[in-house]
């Protein structure tokens, strides 16, 4: 348990891993489905025609990558706001991720929910062992990874890790190894020291440097005193998306009007999350999270820092949860860094989202 943190944030630091996601995968192609029922009107819920509810596209599963706090303020909008019944569906079921949880990629695979929310090294390893699915819109525009230090004794590149004690969690570590080579260094360039999820050591001095998330653990350190620094490892060779939107190919081939139903009122929901960080907090703190017993400070603090983890240069041109192609061919090089090879349009594809935007040009502005 993190002293430095209420007993409600334990489980968030274990999801602070870059590889507890490619681990689960790993094994989503024969995974028993442990995600709870979607509900009575089912996961997959509706077709085009009639279902039990009366609305046109039924009930749908969607699973979140983690529990339920200010990282799917989108989604809480979306429902809250009546986007996601607008749209068509009787009701849209929310459903947490965490530790006890099975992946997205293997609740894809037994059609225990019609959507989810990943990580591309999640999903491409899942698809490499053959399970047929495809990432179509992103939340995150980079991946919130970081290495975090004292403001005192600031890391601000790789390069400045150099000789210097960095706290990396064992499911980190090949990935972080993939940041060195990314960046011409070598494991030995580095004093990497085992560590688990509390940066308490950080703190306390005993390392220099930490594996965290930029969104978490440099707002609780600061609020605890301790000013700190950090980098991205998505700005230094490494711009892996996250939050990907992931879905089956069938939904893709068969199902598209529902699907783009499903992204534009997604893309409503973020609009108004990026617009009112502190009604996300609200709805995080007091509503879709309320059993987590998460404060209330602390979730806008993260609502205004993931704010610029949601747009960039391209979301402005093209719209929320957009991915250019440029975008994805470094996430395709990326993952080869951590010896994750796959071709993109295996583990993309856009074009869903692109008739949205084309057939509803107002989302954009």
């Amino acid at each position: 348990m993190n002293h430095l943190m209420s007993a409600n944030r334990s489980t968030s630091f274990d999801r602070r891993s870059f590889l507890r996601y490619t681990a689960v995968a790993g094994a989503a192609a024969g995974a028993a489905g442990l995600v709870a029922a979607c509900g009575s009107g089912g996961s997959g819920g509706g077709n085009n025609g009639s279902t039990p509810d009366g609305s046109k596209f039924g009930t749908v599963g969607i699973q979140l990558s983690w529990l339920k706090n200010i990282e799917f303020a989108g989604e809480y909008f979306a429902d809250s706001k009546g986007y996601y019944r607008d749209a068509g569906f009787g009701h849209v079921n929310l459903i947490a991720g965490g530790a006890a949880s099975t992946s997205v990629e293997a609740g894809l695979d037994t059609g225990k929910i019609w959507l989810g929310m990943s990580a591309p090294q999640t999903t491409a390893p899942a698809v490499l062992k053959g399970l047929p699915a495809k990432i179509v819109a992103t939340t995150y525009q980079k991946n919130p990874f970081a290495i975090v230090s004292s403001a005192a004794k600031p890391i601000n590149s790789p390069q400045d890790m150099k000789g210097r004690k960095i706290g990396v969690q064992d499911t980190n570590q090949l990935i972080f190894k993939a940041l060195l080579a990314a960046n011409g260094m070598k494991p030995s360039d580095v004093q990497i020291v085992p560590a688990q999820y509390d940066p308490t050591p950080l703190a306390n001095g005993e390392v220099d440097g930490w594996a965290s998330y930029v969104t978490n653990e440099p707002i609780t350190l600061a609020a605890k005193g301790f000013r700190t620094a950090n980098f991205l490892f998505a700005d230094f060779g490494l711009p892996l998306l996250a939050e990907t939107l992931t879905v089956r190919q069938q939904t893709i081939d068969n199902e598209r009007d529902k699907l783009k139903a499903f992204l534009a009122a997604e893309i409503k929901g973020w609009k108004d999350a990026y617009a009112d960080p502190a009604e996300g907090a609200r709805l995080a703190v007091e509503v879709y999270g309320k059993d987590q017993r998460l404060e209330l400070a602390e979730q806008t603090q993260e609502a205004v820092a993931q704010n610029d983890l949601l747009v960039s240069a391209d979301t402005k041109a093209n719209g929320f949860l957009s991915v250019t192609d440029d975008l994805i061919a470094q996430n395709i090089e990326a993952l080869a860094k951590a010896d994750i090879k796959i071709s993109a349009d295996k583990l993309f594809d856009l074009s869903v989202l692109r008739e949205v935007y084309q057939e509803h040009p107002e989302l954009k502005s």
